[in-house]
C-alpha cells in the first residue's frame, strides 16, 4: 500500500513537472509581444550551408542553387540615402507571390528570399512599408522572432558570415507610396500606387520596392525574381522577365513572371490594370511585348518607336542584353526603366520617341552596369542622356553639337541650384543636374578622344561589368586604360565642380 502510493506521488510530480514545462515554453514563445515568434535557431553546418532548409511548411527554395551565383553582391552602405537598406544582407532571389483585391485595396503576399549574410550577428533587417503587417516569418523554416517598426523589418534570427538561408515573410494590408526625395513636379511620392479604380503601378528610383514586398532596397544588392500575380479579372498583373504562364479561372486571372537576370530593387516594377498585349520582334530578333491599356490606341501607337530605337541602340551599344523587353503603360506622368519592362506614364512626353531612347538605354547603362551607391546615379542617366541627345539630332537632322548647346543652356542653371552631378542635394534626387551634366561631359570626352575611340568605350563598358554594380572610382580608371588617357582633372571638373567646365 505504501509503496503503490510513491510510485502514484511520483507520476503526479512528473505529470506536473511536464505540464509547467509546457506552461513555460508557451510564455518562451509568446514573447509579451503581438508580433513576436521565437524558435530555436537553424543548426547550421561547417561548410557553410543550413543543416535543414525547410520545416514541415517550409520554403521551397534552396539557397544553394548554383543558378544564385550570378546574384552574389556587395551591398554597401549608401552614402546618399544611408537609412535605406542593410549591407549585412546579399539578397540572391524574390520569390514573391502576391494576391491584389480592389475592392478593399488589400495586397496579400508571401515572400520568400534566398539570401547570403555578408557578417556574423543576432539579426538581420529588411525593409518593408508600415502599412503592410507581417503575419509569419521563418528562417529556414523555423518561426522566428520579428520587430516590425516602421518601414525596418528586424528578423531576431542568427547569421553567420558567408552562409545562405531563406527567410519567408506573411504579410497583407494596403500599401502606401513613400514620399520621394526631391523637388521634381513630375513625380512626388515613390513605389506602390492605386488609382481611383483599383488599379496599380510602381516606380521605385531611388527607392520604394520596401512600399510592396520585404526588401533589401539598395541599389548595390542585385538578385534574381520570381512573381505570381493574382488579380480578378479584368484586371492582369504585370511584373518584370518573361511571362511563363497565366490562367484565367474562377473569375481570377493568375500570371507568373520570371526574371534570371540579377536585378537591383529599384528596377522591379509592378502593373496591375485592364491590359492587351501585343507583339513584335526587333531586327535582330528580341521579342517585344507592349501592355497598353484596353481601348488606348494611343499608347499603342506611341510604343512604334520601340523597334527604331532597339535598332538604333544596338548599332551603339551592341546586342540588347536581355533575352526580351516589354512596356507597360501606366497612368503616371513620367517613366522608368524598370529591368526587361520599360514603366512609360500615360502622357505625350513619357511616351515620346526621345523618352523610348533614354529609358531603353538604361538597359545596357543602369540595368546591366547599376551603381553601388546613389551618389553615383549620374552614370546610369548621363549616358542615357547623351544618347536620347544624339538619336534627337539624328532625327531632326541636326548636329549632336546644336542639341548640347541647348543641353548647357539648362545645365548651367541647373548646377548652379542642384549642385554637382556627383555631388548633390540627397533632398533633389533626379534633378537636371544628373543628367545635362555628365551627357555634356561625354560629349567632351568625345571631341577629346575622337569618335572611334569613344564609341567604342561606350559599347565595351557594359558587357565588361555585365550584371554587376560599380562605382565612380572604378569606372572611371577603366574609362582612363581604355582610352589611354590621364582624366582625373577633367572628370573632377564635371562631375564634382561647382561650376559648369568650359567647353570646346
Amino acid at each position: 500500500m505504501k509503496t503503490k502510493l510513491i510510485a502514484a506521488l511520483a507520476a503526479l510530480i512528473v505529470v506536473l513537472v511536464v505540464v509547467l514545462v509546457g506552461v513555460w515554453a508557451l510564455v518562451l514563445r509568446s514573447g509579451g509581444d503581438d508580433e513576436a515568434r521565437v524558435s530555436d535557431p537553424t543548426p547550421v553546418d561547417p561548410d557553410g550551408t543550413s543543416s535543414e532548409t525547410s520545416g514541415p511548411n517550409g520554403p521551397a527554395t534552396d539557397p544553394n542553387d548554383p543558378a544564385f551565383k550570378a546574384a552574389l553582391s556587395e551591398p554597401v552602405e549608401d552614402s546618399v540615402y544611408p537609412n535605406v537598406g542593410d549591407p549585412s544582407v546579399d539578397a540572391l532571389h524574390y520569390g514573391l507571390d502576391l494576391e491584389w483585391d480592389p475592392e478593399s485595396s488589400i495586397l496579400t503576399g508571401n515572400a520568400e528570399i534566398a539570401f547570403r549574410a555578408t557578417s556574423t550577428q543576432e539579426q538581420f533587417q529588411l525593409d518593408l512599408g508600415k502599412p503592410l503587417e507581417v503575419e509569419a516569418v521563418t528562417v529556414d523554416g523555423n518561426e522566428v522572432d520579428y520587430v516590425h517598426s516602421g518601414k525596418d523589418l528586424v528578423v531576431k534570427s542568427p547569421v553567420q558570415m558567408d552562409r545562405r538561408y531563406v527567410a519567408v515573410i506573411d504579410y497583407a494590408g494596403t500599401p502606401e507610396p513613400a514620399k520621394a526625395p526631391t523637388t521634381r513636379s513630375d513625380f512626388t511620392d515613390i513605389g506602390f500606387t492605386i488609382t481611383e479604380d483599383g488599379e496599380v503601378w510602381t516606380m521605385q528610383e531611388p527607392y520604394g520596392a520596401f512600399t510592396w514586398y520585404p526588401v533589401n532596397d539598395q541599389p548595390a544588392d542585385k538578385a534574381l525574381y520570381d512573381f505570381t500575380i493574382t488579380t480578378p479579372e479584368p484586371l492582369i498583373g504585370v511584373a518584370n522577365g518573361t511571362l511563363v504562364d497565366r490562367t484565367d479561372d474562377d473569375d481570377q486571372t493568375v500570371t507568373t513572371w520570371h526574371l534570371d537576370s540579377p536585378a537591383s530593387s529599384y528596377l522591379t516594377t509592378l502593373a496591375i490594370g485592364e491590359y492587351e498585349r501585343t507583339t513584335e520582334k526587333s531586327r535582330s530578333g528580341v521579342p517585344l511585348s507592349y501592355w497598353t491599356p484596353v481601348d488606348d490606341p494611343q499608347a499603342k501607337q506611341a510604343l512604334r518607336y520601340t523597334p527604331v530605337a532597339m535598332d538604333w541602340l544596338e548599332d551603339k551599344l551592341g546586342p540588347y542584353p536581355y533575352d526580351s523587353l516589354g512596356s507597360v503603360v501606366v497612368p503616371s506622368e513620367s517613366a522608368m526603366e524598370t529591368q526587361t519592362m520599360i514603366t512609360y506614364g500615360n502622357t505625350e512626353y513619357a511616351l515620346s520617341p526621345e523618352t523610348v531612347v533614354h529609358e531603353m538605354a538604361h538597359h545596357w547603362y543602369g540595368d546591366t552596369v547599376s551603381p553601388s551607391d546613389w551618389s553615383d546615379v549620374w552614370m546610369n542617366e548621363g549616358m542615357a542622356m547623351y544618347l536620347q541627345g544624339a538619336f534627337a539630332a539624328q532625327q531632326s537632322h541636326r548636329t549632336v553639337d546644336k542639341v548640347m548647346e541647348e543641353y548647357a543652356v539648362v545645365e548651367r542653371s541647373s548646377r548652379r541650384i542642384d549642385g554637382p552631378p556627383a555631388d548633390y542635394d540627397p533632398r533633389t534626387f533626379g534633378q537636371n543636374n544628373i543628367y545635362y551634366g555628365p551627357a555634356l561631359m561625354w560629349h567632351e570626352l568625345r571631341k577629346k578622344i575622337g569618335d572611334d575611340r569613344f564609341w567604342a568605350m561606350v559599347k565595351a563598358w557594359p558587357s565588361v561589368h555585365k550584371d554587376g554594380n560599380t562605382d565612380r572610382k572604378e569606372y572611371l580608371a577603366w574609362i582612363e586604360k581604355q582610352t589611354g588617357e590621364e582624366l582625373t582633372a577633367f572628370f573632377d571638373d564635371w562631375l564634382l565642380g561647382k561650376k559648369t567646365p568650359k567647353r570646346r
